[in-house]
């Protein structure tokens, strides 16, 4: 079960998710915890750009829906992404500095209707850290030795070293039963097997994800709706207009332009995320190589004008890697203002004299709005940039076969934990910086891999932000990969019509403990 260049495996396995059943529902058609076959239909605007193996996927879209398909032994409350037990009864124990014991949930099976033991758990982990499965989860793990099932019901985990954020940092490890996983990964990535409170219907790329109530779970999150039905609709008026005619219950990633427009039996609502616009140069070409070139390129920047016209205000320029409203927030010392005379200045510095590349952009609402107003700050200090807007397989595609200039292209990793550890390793440590961006031979690099690694092994919390501060300043001053922006997020639906519900700060949507009105 190895995966190379994961991102291509799983986006080339995506292409195969065209109406892929799931197992069979041990209970009724509609499911049982369901309430009558209620079904809760919602607007999703990214597509399935990867497949749902949790080990490996990136997507935005499939890693929303493995929200509610699988669970880690704790998961991060989608809302305010704080940790709580999950498949484990409690947060793990800790019994000394390097071990930790988890208990699982009495009677927990997975979507065929089997137990789920510690025996999977530990195969969940192993598969994580087995460096052929290329998994995209291990950057978040490396403190982890060896994870041993003490019995049926319980895991045992040894760390290579203490570290401080051990409980909440295991969400990012999804439960898979080992039967099916281990026998078919490529299977287990198109349909999906989970303990949570949806299991897998069927999914079509451009089209739909169905899932529906599990009528055996047993856990602290049961599903309210007997189905959920979400509509795959890229285009940011399609989105708007399945949701005013009441065709769909809720919406992401509404237009900035049609937020006040949202009256009547319409609620919308903007929550400030991690969520960023990054800008990504190829280190590896010639042009890019000089940090004073990178650096003037975010120096011409217009930012304000940008948040101002293209985004209408909903969203802050960077002034570190995270939000100034997040918890782990530090100024950078190079905090990039729209500075024209000195983005010349670096030009000049770097023996730059006409300089023109193609930028690469995804092909998001908002991103194809912001485009044009980048490529006119470029060309206010004479730099031309060609613009090539697809959408991101087509894109990620070029970048990791290295054959691009630059990208800018939305992230969030906040998906997968909130702590600035985390996030910081997302774009600074393995697969972004050395297989995309060409950064791995760089002494900046090295730096921030010690960085981030005393810090992870740092018991002082004190001590622990300071180190992530240093990071924070070294990336900011080497522009290799770094954020424009952070912007809100607007998620509107139908008044009425839903209960729990609640806008995310993170890409996507969530409804668990969501049910019809």
């Amino acid at each position: 079960m190895r995966y190379t260049g994961a991102i291509g495996v799983v986006t080339a396995t995506a292409t195969g998710l065209t109406a892929c059943g799931g197992p069979a529902s041990t209970g009724g058609g509609a499911g049982g915890a369901g309430g009558g076959g209620d079904t809760v239909e919602a607007g999703i605007s990214y597509p399935l750009s990867t497949g749902f193996d949790p080990m490996i996927t990136s997507g935005a879209t499939p890693y929303a829906a493995n929200m509610h398909i699988f669970e880690g032994l704790v998961d991060l409350d989608p809302a305010t992404l704080v940790a709580r037990p999950a498949l484990a009864t409690g947060m793990p124990q800790k019994i000394n500095a390097t071990t930790y014991r988890a208990v699982l949930r009495e009677g927990a099976t997975f979507h065929d209707g089997s137990p789920v033991t510690a025996n999977d758990v530990v195969f969940s982990f192993e598969r994580v850290l087995d460096e052929g499965n290329a998994s995209l989860m291990a950057q978040f793990v490396p403190f982890v030795d060896k994870v041993t099932a003490v019995d049926r019901s319980t895991v045992e985990f040894k760390l290579k070293y203490p570290f401080a954020l051990f409980p909440s940092r295991i969400s990012v490890v999804r439960i898979v039963p080992e039967k099916i996983a281990g026998a078919d990964a490529k299977s287990f990535d198109s349909r999906p097997v989970g303990s949570g409170p949806y299991r897998f219907v069927s999914a079509v790329r451009e089209d739909k994800i169905v899932m529906e109530a599990y009528d055996k779970y047993n856990g602290p999150h049961p599903a309210k709706a007997g189905k959920l039905v979400w509509r795959l609709i890229s285009d940011p008026s399609a989105r708007v207009s399945a949701l005013k005619s009441g065709r769909v219950q809720a919406i992401e990633d509404v237009p900035y332009i049609d937020v006040a427009g949202f009256t009547g039996k319409d609620e919308v609502e903007s929550v400030q995320s991690f969520g960023l616009l990054f800008l990504m140069f190829n280190c590896a070409d010639p042009r890019f190589k000089d940090k004073r070139v990178r650096q003037a390129l975010h120096y011409a920047l217009d930012t304000e004008k940008i948040i101002s016209t293209a985004l209408l205000g909903n969203a802050e320029a960077a002034t570190g890697y995270v939000p100034a409203s997040h918890p782990d927030h530090h100024r950078a010392a190079t905090v990039y203002g729209h500075d024209p005379a000195r983005a010349r200045k670096l030009l000049a510095e770097a023996g730059v004299g006409k300089l023109s590349f193609t930028l690469l952009l995804t092909d998001n609402g908002w991103v194809k709005d912001i485009a044009p107003l980048m490529k006119e700050s470029w060309a206010a200090v004479g730099v031309d940039a060609a613009l090539d807007i697809q959408q991101s397989p087509a894109q990620y595609a070029k970048i990791d076969q290295g054959d691009f200039d630059a990208l800018a292209a939305p992230g969030d990793p906040s998906v997968f934990g909130n702590d600035a550890d985390l996030l910081l390793r997302w774009f600074y440590y393995g697969f972004w910086p050395e297989k995309r961006y060409g950064w791995q031979g760089s002494k900046a690099y090295k730096q921030t891999r010690s960085l981030l690694d005393k810090a992870a092994s740092e018991g002082d919390e004190a001590r622990r932000k300071e180190l992530w501060g240093r990071v924070t300043d070294l990336v900011a001053d080497e522009a290799a990969l770094y954020p424009v922006l952070h912007r809100k997020l607007p998620t509107a639906w139908r008044e009425g019509t839903l209960t729990g519900f609640e806008p995310l700060p993170t890409t996507g949507l969530s409804f668990l403990d969501v049910g019809r009105a």
